[in-house]
């Protein structure tokens, strides 16, 4: 399956503010949306939709993703950004949804926390709250 393109969290913050049909979706563990935050959009007058990829505590990849899309009500035409952790997993989601028939779909790059910096921790390196966009604790 062909990789759907990667967009900074920069770019996503100005898309989503740009098209008032745009959605983020957060593809983490509801583990990860508890303890390490979520992308605020209040001041965007959104909210992210929450979407696991993989299912806490097993991991296993959520075989009724695309079901879940629909249930949130997004539709084909809707263009859709996909974060996780560091780009990898919502890399796959999307391109789950695009087979799903959601043909907009975009890869936040390097997702909400980054890769790891020299110490060995996220979120000071590159992603979302490396790139000062709003989050918050849940």
């Amino acid at each position: 399956m062909a990789p759907i393109p990667d967009i900074s969290p920069e770019d996503t913050w100005a898309a989503l503010a740009a098209d008032k049909d745009a959605v983020l979706i957060d593809v983490r563990t509801d583990a990860e949306w508890n303890f390490v935050g979520l992308p605020d959009l209040m001041a965007l007058g959104k909210q992210v939709v929450l979407i696991p990829w993989q299912l806490y505590p097993s991991m296993q990849v959520n075989a009724g993703f695309a079901d879940d899309l629909q249930a949130a009500g997004l539709t084909p035409g809707q263009k859709l950004y996909f974060i996780c952790r560091s780009g990898a997993r919502s890399q796959s989601a999307g391109q789950a949804a695009q087979a799903a028939g959601f043909a907009h779909a975009f890869n936040v790059a390097d997702g909400f926390e980054g890769p790891v910096d020299g110490a060995g921790h996220r979120g000071s390196a590159a992603g979302w709250k490396a790139s000062d966009l709003p989050w918050r604790q849940r």
